[in-house]
């Protein structure tokens, strides 16, 4: 399966939004997300990334984090975003995943209630749960990823992140399609124990591959559901939407005598004069016709260029993007050349009766 390359960058909410911390006092960069995450790496491609949801808004602007070419962090439970830097940093710089872990958790005196986990594109994978991150609270690890959450139904959670992260090792999609069934699959075995309470979710990828991106930091997917009552479900939509995924929406020809319009309207108005859109004898009865081809959606191009409408050479639209604006305008055109009459005469026998 091809690569489906998704070098766009989607950011839904300033990147500055963080949940208040429920009732207690913490440092400067600090803040409370109780959730799941899945950190990992696709040692074939050098994608690095971290898909997160939970039951409080704008999740994604403080757990995840990724470097291109280095690996990726999720620091959660009582979350000190500044792991994220520090702990890539260090492993920039040669050190383990589990020598920069356990580094920066002696110095920590807030590391019993961490949730941290980290992996290295070449230094390993390690993970923290502090004794006092909130239950069911847990984490399950394999060579290319790490899995945690806190305050979740239960184990099953984790573990069905971890075993649809590895059903889909060497299955060619992309490490954000991965990363997102792995949330999908977390999210259906029952995810976050909290009930009754705003919800967010976020993918974050760095892809060091030519063409993966187009930022200079690497960074190729970024998602970030802040507040949705469905936020899993609308990173997916979101993903396949903007990677123009198979299924992401119903594919079909168009036919009908709405067709036949649009054909007799582009030739009568004469916006496209080289097109032939009724064949020979302009016989508006044929079902060829019915059907939108690629002559026709060339014909509605040329004449949308021609009305200084927006074209697929513009970036406006897709081709053959015959919308009620350009409806109007050929008509306009029509009536311009004293044909309007004549035209709704021949279009009248191809509507069909209201029953």
């Amino acid at each position: 399966m091809p690569r489906i390359s998704f070098a766009t960058l989607i950011v839904l909410v300033p990147l500055a939004v963080f949940p208040a911390a429920a009732q207690e006092e913490l440092p400067p960069g600090e803040t409370v997300f109780h959730t799941f995450s899945i950190a990992a790496v696709d040692p074939e491609t050098g994608e690095s990334g971290v898909a997160v949801t939970t039951r409080n808004p704008c999740v994604a602007n403080g757990v995840p984090w990724v470097r291109v070419g280095v690996g990726a962090v999720a620091t959660q439970a009582r979350t000190r975003t500044q792991y994220g830097e520090e702990l890539l940093s260090r492993l920039a710089a040669g050190m383990s995943a589990e020598e920069v872990l356990r580094e920066r958790l002696a110095e920590d005196e807030g590391a019993p209630y961490r949730q941290v986990g980290v992996v290295g594109l070449t230094g390993g994978v390690a993970q923290h749960t502090g004794s006092e991150a909130r239950y069911w609270a847990g984490h399950r690890s394999g060579p290319d990823y790490a899995a945690q959450g806190n305050l979740l139904v239960g184990p099953e959670v984790v573990d069905t992140v971890a075993e649809d992260f590895e059903r889909t090792r060497g299955s060619g999609l992309s490490l954000a399609d991965r990363l997102i069934s792995a949330l999908e699959a977390g999210q259906a075995t029952g995810g976050d124990a909290r009930r009754g309470r705003r919800q967010s979710a976020g993918v974050l990828v760095a892809d060091p591959r030519e063409g993966g991106s187009r930022r200079d930091d690497g960074i190729s997917t970024h998602i970030n559901v802040c507040e949705h009552a469905t936020p899993v479900a609308e990173l997916r939509r979101i993903h396949d939407a903007v990677s123009q995924k198979l299924g992401y929406r119903t594919l079909t020809m168009f036919a009908g005598s709405d067709v036949v319009q649009l054909r007799i309207l582009i030739s009568e108005g004469g916006c496209a004069a080289d097109a032939n859109l009724l064949g020979e004898g302009g016989d508006s009865g044929s079902p060829a016709l019915r059907i939108f081809d690629a002559e026709l959606a060339g014909a509605v191009d040329t004449c949308r260029e021609a009305f200084g409408l927006s074209t697929p050479e513009s970036g406006g639209s897709p081709a053959g993007f015959a919308d009620g604006e350009f409806v109007d305008r050929l008509w306009e055109l029509v009536e311009s050349r004293d044909l309007g009459d004549a035209v709704r005469r021949r279009l009248a026998p191809l509507r069909r009766i209201t029953r």
